[in-house]
């Protein structure tokens, strides 16, 4: 007789290895064959093949993926996300080039973007941190603060309203503070990284593995290892100039259809540029990731 199929959850993810939560048990789970496109959040059909291990049959549809990529990988991030929170901080220094790039990311894929500003209770960063964020609350992408370790209650009063009945993972680069938050709203966080970590056998010092813990309120947060890079070259030109909410007005109103936005002549986003409504600084991001996503491997 052949084993019914299970239906669950990937909670999490480290290479080709997967943990599934199905009701209350956890299942080791591998995928057939060689192919390994899943995803922490994926909704997954198993069949059983150990009281602990499983292989994965089907991934059901996702609502969303979030991914990054360069010209030679693709690396998945999450499925099924909501929304987005990127962690920085007033120190140490955050990369406005991630922050742009996650944004964009989120953007392409319907996700929910948020900035959170961490450490607001050190002064000497915090104007010049809150100067840097205010061009994107402009875009439209909402900015909080808030201080995880100085002032938890104060974290948790603002993070649960934002948390309840979304998926939302947590991004950032390593210092910002996403140890601190994911430990505040799972208390139990490092049993359960070290029970995942036991699971997917990557050691005892090995926790660079994404991960899902489901929260009340019908909230789940993912929390993603830190990195320092967003390649997007799987962007498309028409996904890219779309992924940008300061272009919106001016597409589909250059002289030329197929426009690229680089140096045509009436050009509506270069009018854009001109006049200030959009920023030096984002055409030059929208022009490298134009330039990346048109890279191919060469051999």
């Amino acid at each position: 007789m052949s084993a019914a199929i299970l239906h669950g959850i990937i909670i999490a993810a480290h290479g080709r290895h997967y943990v599934a939560q199905v009701g209350d048990m956890r299942l080791q789970c591998v995928t057939r064959g060689k192919k390994s496109h899943v995803a922490v959040g994926d909704v997954v059909d198993l069949k059983q093949t150990s009281p602990d291990q499983a292989v994965i049959e089907r991934v059901a549809e996702r609502r969303t993926l979030l991914f990054r990529s360069d010209q030679y990988k693709s690396k998945f991030l999450a499925a099924n996300v909501d929304q987005i929170l990127i962690m920085v901080a007033t120190e140490p220094g955050f990369s406005e080039d991630l922050i742009s790039r996650s944004l964009v990311a989120a953007t392409a894929a319907g996700i929910q973007a948020r900035i959170l500003l961490n450490k607001v209770d050190l002064q000497p960063g915090l104007q010049k941190s809150r100067e840097r964020l205010a061009r994107y609350a402009a875009l439209g992408y909402p900015v909080h603060e808030l201080t995880v370790q100085a002032d938890p209650q104060g974290a948790l009063a603002l993070l649960q309203p934002l948390l309840a009945r979304q998926t939302t993972i947590l991004i950032g680069q390593s210092g910002m503070g996403k140890s601190s938050l994911v430990n505040l709203l799972v208390p139990d966080a490092d049993i359960a990284v070290r029970e995942i970590s036991a699971a997917l056998d990557t050691g005892k010092h090995t926790t660079t593995f994404t991960r899902l813990y489901q929260l009340a309120d019908d909230a789940a947060i993912i929390d993603s290892p830190g990195f320092q890079e967003f390649g997007l070259h799987h962007l498309s030109e028409g996904m890219l100039e779309r992924a940008f909410p300061e272009f919106a007005p001016a597409l589909g109103q250059c002289r030329f259809t197929n426009c690229h936005h680089v140096s045509e002549p009436d050009c509506a986003v270069l009018a854009g540029l001109r006049d200030g409504s959009i920023s030096a600084a984002r055409h030059a991001l929208y022009l490298q990731l134009r330039h990346e996503s048109a890279q191919t491997i060469g051999y």
